[in-house]
């Protein structure tokens, strides 16, 4: 596969009484930021298949079935271009914890009205679908 043809992403706000989970990142992109679990999806992998392997993966924790937020054409980190596709789960078991350290230095629980700054483009692209309704983003959003 070439190295520069687009990957898909799946990115997931889950959400826990009213809060949803965000990880303060140490990786390669987006590094010092807020953001939510999430990776590329593998071959022949359903939505629910990824998005279930890396909550798991990333932070320990299981989720129900997803829903549908938004799509975001991602070419913020050329050469890179990501297809990230937002969804939203309810967490149904497990402590968040860090399961990768050179990835994440932490896990918490925010109130969507007072998120913790900076986000991710991604993630305030996902947050402003989530309350706005819009579902397509070909640019950076805004909150």
């Amino acid at each position: 596969m070439d190295p520069l043809t687009p990957k898909v992403v799946i990115c997931v706000m889950v959400q826990k009484d009213g809060k949803t989970l965000l990880n303060f990142r140490k990786g390669s992109f987006a590094a010092n930021m807020f953001g939510m679990a999430g990776g590329k999806l593998e071959n022949m992998e359903t939505f629910q298949q990824a998005a279930d392997r890396e909550c798991l993966e990333e932070a320990g924790i299981t989720i129900g079935p997803l829903r549908f937020v938004c799509i975001m054409n991602n070419h913020l980190h050329n050469p890179h271009h990501f297809v990230n596709l937002g969804v939203v789960a309810d967490w149904v078991s497990g402590e968040p914890q860090v399961l990768e350290p050179e990835k994440c230095a932490s896990w918490g629980w925010y109130d969507l009205d007072d998120l913790p700054q900076p986000l991710t483009e991604v993630t305030t692209c996902l947050m402003k679908a989530y309350k706005t309704g819009q579902s397509y983003f070909d640019e950076p959003a805004q909150l």
